[in-house]
């Protein structure tokens, strides 16, 4: 299929090796969504290897989400300025290199700054797979690679854990936990080899200016929230922890002023600055935040129940997912084929309402469970309908959002939604996490799993409160896949 050139109109042959692409830009995506979840279950492992404390857990799994949610807009603009081929290789690079130093760390501190590191190196590496994508494909096409891209980005979200236990349970080679990031190493290769004989050449945008304060000044402020709230427990709170915090939200406000005067100097703002300006925008930031800090944060109560309060092995705590992964895929099913473009706005309220049904179901289940014969059949009815009504949400809430904004400001938008969402399941990870040892160290785990529950219960209220603010109708697809296309697959990377 041929394209006209939108400035010439002259035509246009497509690359030769634009399928082969795709492939390159999925292996790319799930070696993300591969590292962001298959941690999960190595808790046991990590703290017979390395001796590693709740604390260094957390900051195993969440330091990821980070650093990769803090460089994600900076990741894009460098590759607007340095070509975005020349980036994804460096950040597939990076991201291979730094797998192989998590495997090799000998101790848990070396582990945590690896972890920091390869989540910087995916913040580098994501935005310019999906960049590269809008660049060649076109029109019909371009659907058709988002219909493969979304239901494989869900697979690979859905065989974290249940890889990582394989893995950890197997002990291959006696590798142990070292094995889930080796398992890059051959995987991350082969992606380079091909993506650097078969991704075509384009020079970047070298007028593009880098806001490298911005970038500065948001990384500084999400290391000042979530530091607290990964050590606050462990330490009791003391004056620091809430200084932090506060100097973060300060961060946070300087960072607002900052982007509106760069852009009032004729300078490039990392956000586009009418962004800050649209209430319904602003505030789906915080309902990403608050949905996603809840959702990963329960996924991570649910596994470390599971093997530190059940003691299932790594392979059946992967195993135990199922249920919430199933859940999911049907609410998602059923919200986007018909749902959301029936009752728009309403399936965004139905489907935390169910979320807490759910909830109310397990936390009933958690009381009447038999540590002698516990099976994950036990909780699994609870689980399932609670990832329902996560499914139904994820389906259709950045679509809601991105309805508030223009489509000359959609690539800034949705970059900006997929780095809250990291960052708020960072931040998820710090408080489930943080919640759940409070009283798993006293051996009450089903109390640790029922605070969880209380928690989760207060953000999905919050969330819902949220959900009114919202545009009664998502983006029609016409205006997804029109102009920039740069939004949905963003979108769609986030909400997996």
């Amino acid at each position: 299929m041929r394209d006209p050139s939108p400035t010439t109109g002259e035509i246009i042959e497509p690359h030769r090796w634009r399928w082969l692409i795709l492939v390159v830009m999925i292996v790319a995506e799930i070696m993300d969504l591969l590292d962001a979840s298959i941690v999960n279950v190595a808790g046991p492992a990590l703290e017979e290897s390395l001796g590693a404390s709740s604390v260094g857990l957390q900051w195993v799994i969440g330091g990821y989400a980070l650093t990769m949610g803090a460089g994600l807009v900076l990741g894009g603009r460098l590759g607007d300025r340095y070509g975005r081929r020349r980036m994804f290789l460096l950040g597939l690079t990076a991201f291979t290199a730094t797998s192989l130093l998590c495997a090799v760390a000998p101790n848990i501190a070396a582990l945590i700054v690896f972890r920091l590191l390869q989540g910087t190196a995916a913040a580098m590496l994501l935005p310019q797979g999906l960049g590269l994508l809008r660049e060649n494909f076109s029109g019909p096409e371009l659907t058709k690679v988002f219909a493969i891209f979304g239901p494989v980005l869900g697979l690979g979200g859905i065989i974290g854990p249940v890889l990582g236990g394989f893995l950890i349970e197997g002990d291959f080679f006696g590798l142990g936990w070292r094995s889930v990031f080796l398992v890059n190493l051959p995987i991350g290769i082969a992606a380079l080899i091909v993506a650097a004989k078969f991704v075509p050449r384009k020079p970047g945008d070298r007028t593009v200016r880098v806001d490298m304060a911005g970038a500065a000044l948001i990384a500084v402020s999400c290391a000042l929230l979530v530091l607290p709230l990964n050590q606050g427990q462990e330490d009791g709170w003391p004056l620091w922890t809430w200084l932090c915090m506060a100097a973060s939200a300060v961060g946070f406000a300087l960072f607002a002023v900052q982007q509106r005067r760069t852009a009032a100097a004729d300078r490039e703002p990392l956000i586009t600055p009418g962004l800050l300006r649209k209430p319904a925008y602003t505030v789906g930031l915080g309902g990403i935040a608050l949905f996603f800090g809840g959702l990963i944060g329960t996924q991570l109560v649910l596994t470390l129940f599971l093997q530190i309060g059940r003691h299932f092995t790594a392979g059946d705590a992967g195993l135990g997912n199922l249920p919430l992964a199933v859940g999911t895929a049907i609410g998602g099913a059923v919200s986007g084929a018909f749902l959301a473009d029936k009752i728009g706005r309403k399936v965004l309220q139905i489907g935390p309402l169910v979320q807490l049904a759910g909830a109310a179901v397990l936390w009933f289940e958690l009381d009447g469970l038999d540590a002698a014969s516990f099976s994950i059949w036990d909780i699994a009815p609870g689980i399932t309908v609670a990832g329902i009504g996560a499914g139904m949400v994820i389906a259709a809430l950045f679509s809601f959002i991105l309805a508030a904004v223009g489509d000359d400001e959609i690539g800034s938008a949705s970059g900006v939604l997929s780095a809250v969402q990291a960052v708020g399941g960072s931040i998820g990870v710090a408080i489930f996490g943080s919640v759940f040892f409070a009283q798993a160290k006293t051996g009450d785990f089903t109390g640790g799993f029922h605070r969880a529950l209380i928690v989760q219960a207060c953000l999905l209220v919050a969330f819902l409160a949220i959900t009114f603010l919202l545009p009664k109708q998502g983006r029609p697809d016409d205006e997804q896949h029109g102009i920039d296309t740069q939004a949905p697959t963003d979108a769609q990377h986030a909400a997996v």
